[in-house]
Formats: structure tokens, C-alpha cells, sequence
């Protein structure tokens, strides 16, 4: 299962446990932020209508800042001794991408493996106990 997101004026193709590199992102390490949806492809089925991918809610943590490379320009006007140096470093903000699904009870969602997985596990061992 994976979606494709908007963030930050771009589209990221992203799927579960995914680190995606964004534009900067308000928020500190730890938070989590929800992405909108605009396609989702689960198995063979492709969700593009916009009525029904609007039930779809893709969570992401935020993981830490990071940098894109240096740019260096250089301004030169010939015969006038004028020249300028300049440099550019884009802010970026890494996520980590913790649940692809639809809205159910609570805060859970569903398509989430890994911790649909781990719910489950512990449901049974309460059950048992």
C-alpha cells in the first residue's frame, strides 16, 4: 500500500516506515502531522475520486531538520571591479511516515500493518490473561 501526498507545494510517493525529505515543517522532532491524500493505491485498487480519498489520512512523525547542498552564485559585471558572492543552503524537515488508511474509532487507521499487527497481539494476550 503507498499514496501519493501533498507537502509543501510538491507530491511525494510515500508507503509505511517511509523517511521522506520536505520542505520545512513547523513542529518539533516528534510530533506528528497528518498529509493530505491525493491518490491511493492499495493492492490492485487505485483510490482517486476525491470524496473517497478524502477518508483516507496518511500520519507522519516529524524526525529532525535537515539541509539540502550548498549553492554558490557569483554576480560579475565586466570592466567595473564589481563582484558578489553568494550562497544558498534550502531548510528541510524529514519525516517518517506511521500510518497509510482510513479513519475508524479512536486514533487508530486502518491498512497500518505493523501496528494493526502489534494491537492485535496484545488484545489476545489480555483475552488470555
Amino acid at each position: 500500500m503507498y499514496a501519493i501526498v501533498r507537502c509543501g507545494g510538491r507530491q511525494e510517493k510515500v508507503a509505511l516506515d517511509d523517511v521522506v525529505t520536505v520542505d520545512k515543517l513547523a513542529g518539533q522532532a516528534g510530533e506528528s502531522i497528518t498529509l493530505t491524500a491525493l491518490l491511493v493505491v492499495d493492492g490492485d485498487r487505485v483510490i482517486s475520486d476525491p470524496a473517497e480519498v478524502g477518508r483516507y489520512q496518511v500520519t507522519a512523525d516529524i524526525v529532525g531538520d535537515a539541509a539540502g547542498p550548498k549553492i554558490n552564485m557569483i554576480q560579475y559585471k565586466n570592466k567595473t571591479g564589481y563582484r558578489r558572492r553568494l550562497g544558498h543552503r534550502q531548510k528541510y524537515t524529514q519525516v517518517r511516515i506511521t500510518g497509510i488508511g482510513t479513519e475508524t474509532k479512536g486514533s487508530e487507521t486502518k491498512g497500518s500493518e505493523t501496528k494493526g499487527k502489534a494491537r492485535a497481539a496484545s488484545k489476545a494476550k489480555a483475552e488470555e490473561a
